[in-house]
């Protein structure tokens, strides 16, 4: 097979289908770009999971009329269940300094309430903390000096499952966009055989195999998936640079959500270069068996 004559043939049809190789291109390299946006999505959500999930804690508050005795008993079931990895005690004195603390910047609301409005508790942190229902099933509410037990992680399901939906929405979004470029291959690659019939019917006739007239067709598909991969890839350098380390700067600083890591990106993108290419490719391959005849 000659190779020249091959790129000679993709360069040719590159150049005579310009701005519908633009639009492939441009339409490949939003739905990519989508792609690894809901792939970093998914990352962070992992990372935070792993961040918020080792800090989630149980508060067991107890009521204002509990004893001694119950309270050491509560204390002592602590010391021995196994679902505890730790906990800490916390008085009434001590839950209002916490409150006045975190409400520093509200004084009106410090000086409404009460020192005795907040009840005395224990903070327990669990080995597994998705075994909430052990804890409140062996501490029931109203029960044995207990007021109510709480659980952050509701929050944290809450949390979680909103960015899930996000990143499930830039997934779906994503798949929409890969449709739109695979219609927008497939009517490229047909127009780009109709414009060159004369030259592959006559290489048939000089005996040119159905794979050797084929082959530049699939060449340009693959060129413009990677291309537009490489547009994704770059889009997504961008929006680490201007957006995340820049817009996020302080939320990331504190803690609060998980960087973007460079090796993160470098890890996409050979997905995002594979699958523009190879979806490219497929669909000019599959065009080319089902509508044109070369």
């Amino acid at each position: 097979m000659r190779v020249n004559f091959v790129l000679s043939e993709v360069a040719t049809g590159l150049r005579r289908n310009l701005t519908m190789t633009v639009a492939m291109i441009l339409t490949t390299a939003i739905s990519l770009g989508l792609m690894g946006t809901g792939l970093l999505i998914a990352g962070m959500i992992s990372d935070m999971k792993e961040i918020y999930y080792d800090k989630v804690q149980v508060s067991i508050f107890l009521a204002d009329d509990v004893t001694d005795e119950q309270r050491t008993a509560i204390q002592t079931r602590l010391d021995g269940s196994p679902e505890v990895a730790s906990f800490l005690y916390e008085s009434k004195e001590e839950a209002y300094e916490r409150f006045r603390q975190q409400f520093s910047q509200q004084p009106e609301l410090v000086e409404n309430t009460p020192p005795d409005a907040l009840p005395e508790s224990f903070r327990v942190e669990l080995v597994n903390p998705e075994r909430y229902e052990v804890i409140a099933a062996e501490f029931p509410n109203g029960a044995n000096g207990v007021d109510q037990v709480r659980d952050e992680g509701d929050f944290l399901d809450r949390l979680f499952s909103l960015l899930n939906g996000a990143r499930n929405a830039t997934i779906a979004v994503a798949v929409i966009q890969a449709l739109a470029a695979l219609l927008l291959i497939s009517n490229t690659i047909q127009l780009a055989a109709f414009n060159r019939r004369n030259e592959t019917n006559i290489m048939r006739l000089v005996g040119a195999s159905r794979w050797y007239t084929q082959l530049p067709f699939i060449l340009e598909a693959a060129l413009a998936g990677l291309i537009g991969a490489l547009l994704a890839v770059g889009g997504l350098v961008l929006a680490k640079v201007l957006f995340v380390d820049k817009t996020l700067a302080g939320p990331i600083k504190a803690g609060i959500i998980p960087p973007v890591d460079w090796g993160a990106i470098a890890t996409i993108a050979p997905v995002i270069a594979g699958a523009g290419v190879g979806l490219a490719g497929i669909a000019a391959y599959v065009t080319l068996r089902l509508y044109v005849r070369l």
